[in-house]
């Protein structure tokens, strides 16, 4: 596996097609290694980017103790067969001067995480359309754990004209249901204990659903779940368009049920097609 850190570099080490790419911020787990076994299958070319990218964070976000290993990372990628690995620091991305953001607008930004995190998305679309450019995949991979940042960036994609394909990845979970995600680390082993809370809220809403309810009985069938576990104090529990994150008033195929909130320790997101 070759190591680039440069944009310079970068250039001379991509083949001239077939390339697989996954971005990531790093530490990873199974479930960043799942995008690299998809993008290992379907393309001659692997790159993997590691990049904690700080116009995503908001203020009083976790970005200066963001988990980072970059020696373990590393050898996960080289074990997984990866070809290049794009680890640039921040002025390799955002050179002196940089002033560009890129912003989408509408439902799949306002609302849920955007309305959470002001900001948010106008950074990871910043980021993620600069690795574009520099990186020219034919196909992108990402996790459907962060399945509005995954719509998002189809919709980027769409509109800009980007010569690529996102492929959305299914969420790689624990035993019990928790979503994989790096900020795990910060969860306390009695706190780990309850935060497949999530996952069970989920799946109680897709149990009403399926039974013939309706939104307002899923939801509130998903909600006395969280209110079991009164450390987690949720920011949002809905049943959205699986396309356009609007709030559902019936549920349709492929509805989608979203939940966050924060823990003593960390903020989790979630989600789950509640009606297949």
């Amino acid at each position: 596996m070759k190591v680039v850190r440069a944009v310079a570099d970068l250039w001379g080490a991509l083949p001239q097609g077939g390339v697989g790419f996954v971005p990531t911020m790093g530490y990873l787990h199974r479930g960043h290694l799942a995008l690299v076994e998809r993008a290992r299958r379907e393309n001659p070319f692997v790159v993997v980017s590691i990049f904690v990218n700080p116009l995503q964070f908001g203020p009083g976000e976790d970005y200066h103790r963001y988990p980072r290993d970059l020696s373990r990372d590393w050898a996960l990628l080289e074990e997984a067969g990866v070809d290049l690995l794009f680890a640039p620091g921040v002025e390799e991305i955002y050179p002196r001067g940089f002033a560009t953001r890129v912003q989408v607008e509408g439902s799949l930004t306002a609302l849920w995480e955007g309305e959470v995190r002001p900001g948010h998305f106008q950074g990871v679309a910043t980021v993620v359309a600069r690795l574009f450019l520099l990186v020219r995949p034919e196909r992108a991979y990402f996790g459907e754990k962060d399945y509005q940042q995954l719509l998002v960036i189809r919709k980027m994609v769409k509109d800009l004209g980007f010569p690529l394909e996102v492929v959305g990845v299914p969420t790689v979970r624990e035993e019990d249901g928790l979503a994989l995600s790096s900020r795990n680390v910060y969860l306390s082993p009695e706190t780990r204990q309850k935060a497949s809370v999530l996952y069970q809220a989920l799946l109680a809403m897709r149990e009403v659903a399926l039974s013939g309810g309706g939104v307002a009985e899923a939801l509130e069938a998903g909600e006395r779940v969280l209110e079991g576990v009164p450390q987690f104090r949720p920011d949002y529990l809905a049943i959205v368009h699986p396309e356009t994150l609007l709030p559902l008033s019936r549920i349709l195929p492929g509805a989608r049920g979203l939940v966050a909130g924060r823990f003593p320790e960390v903020r989790l997101i979630d989600n789950l097609e509640v009606y297949p």
